[in-house]
């Protein structure tokens, strides 16, 4: 309708391509999983939800004025990720101001390390903590039992062994401002969906899609 053409649901990825690599930070960077993660996730959420989306997906740095825009946020491979100080800050004012990131796609204890020390930075003080699997966001659209990997398709699709774990920083008032999707590849999920059959059907209908849903709806109403 006429004066509400902007009212919809954007999905925005963070660029990080300023700072330089943490040292030993892990693979990837801001790029990963670009542009079909983007494209195939707004597509799908128009079609499965009650939302109304902007279909070009968005690439945004944490010092764009237009970021507060934007109350969804995504990041790939941060354990890749450095900001630099105005970066820093510029995320923290936006994540105490009512925004929420989305981490996802890094894997084991060095590149988990290297996400606990950059919030420390961006959020001194705070802690991720496992989101308990009776939260309400896994009853939000639809219900999720239990914390599955999505498996990156180049290494097949068998479910990796490490577990997978769904970490959150909450603000004071109990508002989850970053959720870490931690040794588990779902952006891959709606990345690669139509490359394979047998994956689409095990990763990204069961596992990668249904949990983002259930994020996006939930960060959306709380």
């Amino acid at each position: 309708p006429a004066g509400f053409r902007t009212d919809v649901f954007t999905f925005a990825r963070l660029r990080y391509d300023t700072a330089p690599r943490p040292a030993n930070s892990g693979r990837g960077s801001w790029t990963t999983d670009l542009p079909d993660a983007d494209l195939n996730l707004s597509y799908r959420l128009q079609q499965l939800t009650s939302l109304k989306v902007d279909p070009n997906a968005r690439l945004v740095r944490a010092t764009d004025p237009d970021l507060n825009q934007f109350p969804f946020l995504f990041a790939s491979a941060p354990g890749a990720m450095g900001l630099m100080p105005d970066e820093i800050v510029a995320l923290r004012k936006y994540l105490l101001n009512g925004g929420f990131l989305l981490l996802t796609d890094y894997w084991g204890e060095r590149e988990e390390a290297n996400v606990a020390r950059l919030f420390q930075e961006i959020l001194p003080g705070s802690r991720f903590e496992e989101l308990p699997i009776d939260h309400a966001l896994y009853r939000m659209i639809l219900t999720i039992r239990e914390k599955v990997a999505v498996p990156n398709i180049h290494i097949g699709l068998k479910v990796p062994d490490s577990q997978v774990h769904h970490r959150v920083i909450f603000d004071p008032n109990g508002r989850i401002m970053v959720m870490g999707l931690h040794n588990s590849d779902d952006s891959d999920g709606w990345e690669r969906e139509g490359e394979n059959h047998e994956y689409f059907e095990k990763y990204s209908e069961k596992i990668a899609y249904p949990l983002v849903i259930n994020i996006i709806c939930y960060i959306m109403t709380h």
